[in-house]
């Protein structure tokens, strides 16, 4: 058995190598792991220092150290950083010319090189594992490990090739790293390695750091893309640097178009524009011109941003909603790497959803559309490549053009068709079906796919709940991610507000505290935060009806009071101790003995941050009034003010909708069924079942009940 590496020696290491005196936090012990031979997973935040894990322990360790990343221009800026330091390094991928890569793939197994980065499809080379098998292997890295997971939010079957790969090396260490993973996903990186099985022993695993207390998190309902391109052009001209997250190619462009029209209204900023649709030479220049620009700001698909070295982005805008917790936040992670604040400021939309669910269902086809496709490509092949056009046959198959890609790359995968690029930039791939494939097992392969589809919409949902939160929004990414939260986390954002000394409370407040514990004392843990302010605001719920809440003492004490701000203050009173979650992953809270003294005033030294923006505590109304009258609406029907208002909210639903689709508004949704759900006031898909057609219901069911219910603030 080899002797142990001690920290003293590390530290050496790191001192004669980079130059460093000291770790950052979280550093070390991966480190040490590693060179003693343990596995170990490491989940760290973006900008936090992970590439020097696995760089330093490659340079302790003897033979070469493979790292596997899906990112090209990531690999270029590492081994070019890594040959300043005279460090041996390269890197094997698409972009390298094969004779060049044949040199390197000899290099490597000559023992030239202490680093080889590789893209994860190199293990379905031939070439690339034969010179892997004559090679000195020291570790092997998974940067990005929450790809191999399907329950991950960026999932890359090429990764699944690994598992094949390590039998090949059963006795090197492993070391997979990541900004994002939930608890889930670590367990699957862990499976899908097989970390843990016989021979190898438990992995090491780390998780920290998703704090980051410079970030400002904000979310702003917006109502159209006016609103939105208003904020936009506000960040630009305080900020000047940053990044403009968009959902399409279509509106990254379309955004790009108006900034760049702004011309000296911007200021010093250069704009950019980035997505995948791009060719290659032009996302190389927009990357360089962003590393490089005084002031750049850069109008980007999420194709932008994995290995930007840049530490000054002052801001970071998303135009539509993320599809997860895990993009959004690695998106806004990208920000204040140098640890002055920065500002990060999500534009909502409910409308936009839709445009995730789209993708989701792209990314989810079910085995009914696989097998169109394949019976299409069988169909005209006659022994010779296919060119396949997604967007007419998803038409032909009811689908949608991203759904057929991903089945073909599927069925590609799985040994059902062949693709091969088409010939010039942007051309369909050209397609060939394998003879003999067992459909019988690919119909399996998509059903299986069920349970990822199911996950993929339930991230969505998180995302949602995340901008919809009254409480503080660093405390429910840290939530989210399994990391332990601090008593007081929040950094700065739009509910807790800029981080302030706690104060003393006035009279006035001490009587809302009071009267909040003593609600949440009354409902015996037994009901979630939302519901303790509907009782205390007075709201009339459906659930509030349903358990005769009505009759609690403290029912409607704080009437006029602003629910969103109470919800703030029910979390700031959690995180002071005061209220407790009755469980882990429950939403339901409690009092607790200090919440108890605190009523009781028996704790005069008792601060807290009070919410921001508070509302005036308006007395109830105590004498009746007379019925509201009806308003004549512009709908050609008389609605009430309640049923007016829910028309309003649809009709500016449906319009950004008709927006985002290049569609008449009646196409969406006719004036008549607008005015009946917005009278009739559906609270569930049963419901809302009985008022539109089955295609309405399917594509925008949940967002038009989204939409009634964000009438009830």
């Amino acid at each position: 058995m080899a002797e142990e590496i001690s920290e003293q020696q590390i530290t050496a290491a790191l001192r004669r190598h980079f130059g460093y005196d000291d770790f950052r936090d979280g550093q070390y012990q991966p480190i040490a792991e590693v060179v003693n031979g343990r596995d170990a997973v490491v989940v760290m935040p973006t900008g936090s220092g992970k590439s020097l894990c696995y760089q330093l322990a490659a340079l302790m360790l003897p033979g070469t150290t493979l790292v596997v990343s899906p990112l090209i221009a990531l690999m270029r800026d590492q081994v070019s950083a890594l040959e300043k330091r005279q460090i041996p390094a390269t890197f094997i991928n698409s972009s390298v010319p094969a004779d060049e890569m044949a040199f390197r793939l000899a290099a490597m197994a000559h023992g030239d090189y202490k680093l080889v980065y590789i893209a994860p499809e190199r293990f379905r080379s031939a070439e690339f594992l034969n010179a892997v098998a004559r090679t000195e292997l020291a570790l092997l890295t998974i940067d990005e490990a929450h790809c191999i997971s399907q329950w991950g939010h960026d999932f890359r079957p090429d990764y699944l090739n690994i598992r094949d790969a390590l039998d090949g090396f059963p006795d090197i260490p492993i070391l997979a790293v990541t900004a994002t993973a939930t608890p889930d996903v670590r367990a699957d990186i862990i499976r899908q390695l097989r970390l843990g099985e016989a021979p190898r022993e438990k992995p090491y695993v780390q998780v920290q750091g998703f704090s980051r207390d410079n970030l400002y998190l904000s979310v702003h309902e917006t109502r159209n893309h006016e609103s939105k391109y208003r904020h936009v052009t506000d960040l630009v001209r305080k900020h000047r640097t940053g990044i403009v997250y968009v959902a399409t190619r279509k509106h990254a462009e379309s955004v790009f178009a108006r900034l760049s029209g702004e011309g000296r209204r911007l200021g010093e900023s250069t704009v950019l524009l980035y997505h995948g649709g791009l060719p290659d030479a032009e996302r190389t220049r927009v990357y360089n011109a962003f590393v490089r620009a005084k002031y750049p700001v850069v109008v980007a698909t999420n194709a932008f941003g994995m290995g930007v070295d840049r530490a000054d982005i002052r801001f970071v805008a998303h135009w539509d909603i993320p599809g997860s917790i895990e993009a959004y936040y690695q998106e806004v992670g990208r920000a204040g790497r140098d640890g002055l604040p920065s500002f990060c400021e999500l534009l909502f939309s409910y409308a936009d959803v839709r445009t995730q669910r789209f993708f989701i269902e792209g990314a989810n086809p079910t085995w009914e559309i696989a097998r169109g496709v394949l019976a299409d490509v069988r169909r005209r092949a006659k022994g010779k490549p296919v060119a396949v056009d997604s967007d007419a046959l998803a038409a032909e198959l009811d689908s949608n053009g991203i759904a057929i890609e991903t089945a073909l790359n599927v069925l590609a995968q799985h040994k059902a068709v062949t693709l091969v690029p088409g010939a010039h930039f942007r051309d369909p791939p050209l397609v060939s079906p394998i003879p003999h494939a067992d459909d019988d097992a690919l119909r399996k392969v998509f059903e299986s796919r069920r349970e990822k589809e199911r996950r993929d919409r339930q991230r969505l949902q998180d995302m949602i709940n995340f901008c919809d939160t009254p409480g503080c929004r660093h405390r429910f990414i840290l939530s989210y991610f399994g990391e332990q939260t601090r008593a007081d986390v929040c950094g700065g954002c739009d509910h807790c507000g800029p981080r302030t000394a706690p104060e003393p409370l006035t009279d006035a407040q001490w009587t809302i505290v009071q009267k909040v514990l003593s609600c949440v004392g009354r409902m015996k843990g037994e009901h979630t935060a939302s519901h303790v302010t509907e009782v205390l605001v007075g709201t009339r719920s459906a659930y509030v009806e349903q358990h005769g809440l009505t009759a609690l003492s403290t029912w409607n004490i704080l009437h006029g009071f602003k629910s969103d701000v109470l919800g703030i203050l029910v979390e700031t009173l959690v995180r002071a101790g005061c209220i407790r979650y009755v469980a882990d992953g429950d939403s339901r809270v409690a009092l607790t003995a200090k919440g108890l003294r605190v009523a009781r005033r028996e704790e005069p030294d008792f601060t807290i941050r009070w919410p921001t923006e508070t509302a005036r505590v308006r007395p109830a109304r105590t004498t009746a009034r007379a019925p509201a009258p009806r308003l004549f609406d512009d709908f050609g029907g008389h609605l009430s003010p309640d049923a007016h208002r829910r028309a309003t909210a649809l009709r500016r639903w449906r319009k950004d909708v008709a927006d985002d689709l290049g569609v008449a508004a009646f196409r969406i949704m006719s004036n008549k069924t607008l005015f009946r759900i917005a009278e009739e006031n559906p609270r569930t898909l049963s419901h809302l079942s009985h008022i539109v057609y089955n295609q309405t219901l399917n594509a925008y069911g949940e967002d038009i009940l989204d939409v009634l219910s964000d009438t009830l603030a």
